[in-house]
């Protein structure tokens, strides 16, 4: 096979499948076979406004980046034993040189190549080419589908790393979407005695309880400050401003809140409520050596990233994937299958 189907952006709400060569292994990668691709709000985002911040779609790119599926083919230098392994892409491949890599914050990386934002392409497609070390081996018990979405699991994990979430931590979720979804149950892997996740969508609140959450709060009825929650750790997952405004003021002494949802660039801070009392504040980008927590824990039954899929579509329905999260107050991942 010489050519292959894949989901290209060519401009604002223009989505179309085209036809490309198959790429070609390079020195050190593998080339894998695409069976799985997880709808992320990033591609969303893109196709509805073309930019997200700085990232600017100014030529015609592929969508995708939680992808899984096959190797069936490796470059120079790359064991040949390699082919017929299942495996998770990790998106992002950094240089492996800078001072951030050699650090281990590889995902600080300012050379990354990481897949779907701009200009590089995506996993949308019936086969892509990957660092070999960014091809994760997963075990044959995983379905496709959460070979895929151990990416999302892993801003997961990273979220409850970077808010030191560990046994009895007292833990506030805003926003039950994916992410929110993978943090709660993150959360409560780590050690977590008290999960609380607060949206204003009854169907996914209710999912939060089915995968873990100790109490869930609709703030569109019964605001944070009301709720009598004092977390020592808040994940930010909404990217709403009042939300994130809202929950910065729950947080106990000496607590820690880490913002992971993507919302607007600019965000006016209790100033005087953190210092009073002490509380840290970090931001998160992506995610740096998360893979094998995250396979463990898929793998474990600890974390069901299953339970989040909602609809399968294939690779010529692919505009309908994208826009079901929009057109659907239910719809939570949906899942596209390039080679059906």
């Amino acid at each position: 096979m010489t050519t292959m189907q894949a989901a290209v952006l060519r401009g604002i709400e223009d989505l179309a499948i085209e036809e490309r060569p198959v790429p070609v292994a390079g020195p050190g990668e593998v080339l894998v076979q695409i069976n799985a691709v997880g709808v992320c709000g990033s591609d969303v985002h893109y196709y509805q406004h073309g930019r997200i911040g700085d990232f600017v779609v100014e030529r015609p790119m592929v969508l995708g980046h939680e992808s899984g599926g096959v190797i069936v083919g490796v470059g120079p230098g790359v064991d040949a034993s390699r082919i017929g392994q299942r495996v998770s892409v990790e998106p992002g491949v950094p240089d492996l040189t800078c001072p951030e890599c050699l650090a281990g914050r590889y995902n600080l990386c300012p050379s990354m190549k990481f897949f779907a934002t701009p200009p590089f392409d995506g996993s949308l497609a019936e086969f892509v080419t990957v660092h070999e070390a960014f091809a994760h081996p997963v075990p044959d018990s995983m379905s496709d589908d959460a070979a895929a979405l151990l990416e999302p699991l892993s801003v997961g994990v990273w979220a409850s790393r970077k808010g030191h979430v560990t046994a009895g931590s007292r833990v506030l979720i805003t926003g039950a979407g994916p992410i929110g979804l993978v943090a709660t149950q993150c959360a409560r892997a780590f050690g977590a005695t008290e999960v609380v996740v607060a949206d204003i969508n009854p169907h996914r609140l209710k999912l939060a309880e089915d995968l873990g959450a100790t109490m869930t709060l609709n703030v569109a009825e019964t605001p944070l400050s009301d709720a009598g929650f004092e977390p020592t750790v808040l994940l930010e997952c909404s990217g709403h401003p009042g939300a994130t405004a809202d929950a910065l003021r729950t947080v106990g002494p000496a607590g820690r809140a880490v913002l992971v949802g993507m919302g607007g660039d600019e965000l006016p801070l209790p100033l005087g409520y953190l210092q009073s009392r002490e509380i840290e504040v970090t931001g998160t980008f992506r995610y740096a050596n998360t893979w094998p927590t995250a396979i463990a824990l898929a793998a474990a039954g600890a974390v069901d990233v299953d339970a989040l899929v909602t609809g399968h579509f294939t690779l010529a329905d692919s505009e309908t994937a994208l826009l079901a999260g929009v057109r659907d107050p239910r719809a939570v991942k949906s899942i596209i299958n390039p080679q059906r």
